[in-house]
């Protein structure tokens, strides 16, 4: 037998076997309801996002649009969450709002990955002087809340959707460097890792192709619980008037805008405020699910 056919076998066992993996995975998911629950929400925002311009009523209302003749509106079957101070409608904003939200969440989480697994995969491996640094410097950034340091860092900086990003991504990293860095010190006690090095491996190769892919299930995991988390965050943030600002529909932005008239006026603040609580609440279910399924421990 030759050593093309023999590495084709291979192959294609070890895809029966990831294709098998991936049938058990599912079934242990879909057993969980509230799992389950969690991702049909999560679809059902993330449609919400791509569609706007077409399933809102009032598509044009998500712009800088004046409408007096019809603010504070409550809510009807022409305006099923009312209007705003300006005359907006609720709905059309809020449903555009998850485009914000979820942006803000990729955009953070994509950030804070692309900084913290780097630097965790190379203070696991390296020993020394390396790791002590990026541990050090790990440890001072999260010995304050990630909400702090963003609130810090958008205080210095002019408030805006895009300068929020980069200071929750500014906050979130560590904890990443500090998953890889764990996973990373117990993966590289494996055999296949000294394996790899017995044969010449470098360490970069070792680090990427050995260790990282056997750190995924619980960097998906946490991406998963925190995007829920960021979402909060940056409402908070936009809420406090340090994030997206008028007229863009964020839904921290339509909250602090409303809640000066509560509690008369109520649905232009109860409604963007469900939005948020709804998102957070699928983020979670999900993420709770995929630790079950993936059979991971994310603190």
């Amino acid at each position: 037998m030759s050593r093309a056919v023999l590495e084709a076998g291979i192959s294609e066992s070890t895809l029966k076997y990831k294709l098998e993996d991936l049938r058990r995975a599912w079934y242990r998911f879909k057993k969980n309801k509230l799992s389950i629950a969690g991702l049909s929400i999560i679809l059902f925002v993330v449609f919400m996002a791509i569609a706007a311009p077409y399933i809102s009523p009032y598509p044009e209302d998500a712009g800088a649009v004046v409408k007096f003749e019809q603010a504070y509106q409550p809510p009807s079957w022409e305006h099923l969450f009312g209007t705003d101070e300006a005359g907006r409608d609720v709905l059309s904003r809020v449903i555009f709002g998850a485009r914000y939200s979820l942006t803000l969440a990729f955009v953070v989480l994509t950030i804070a990955v692309c900084i913290g697994v780097p630097l965790g995969l190379i203070a696991g491996l390296y020993k020394g002087l390396i790791s002590d640094i990026i541990m050090r410097v790990t440890d001072v950034f999260l010995a304050l809340p990630s909400i702090v340091l963003a609130l810090a860092v958008t205080v210095v900086l002019s408030p805006s959707l895009i300068n929020v990003m980069w200071a929750m991504a500014f906050g979130w990293w560590p904890w990443y460097t500090r998953l890889v860095y764990g996973e990373a010190l117990s993966v590289k006690q494996e055999d296949f890792v000294e394996a790899a090095k017995l044969l010449g491996a470098s360490k970069i190769r070792i680090a990427f192709k050995e260790i990282l892919p056997n750190c995924i299930s619980p960097i998906i995991v946490k991406i998963t619980l925190d995007m829920g988390f960021v979402i909060l965050a940056g409402a908070g943030l936009s809420f406090l008037g340090l994030g997206a600002q008028p007229p863009t529909p964020d839904w921290g932005t339509m909250m602090s805008e409303g809640r000066s008239h509560l509690p008369t006026i109520w649905w232009p603040t109860v409604f963007p405020g469900l939005a948020v609580c709804f998102t957070v609440l699928g983020f979670n279910l999900l993420g709770d699910g995929l630790r079950d399924v993936l059979d991971v421990e994310v603190t």
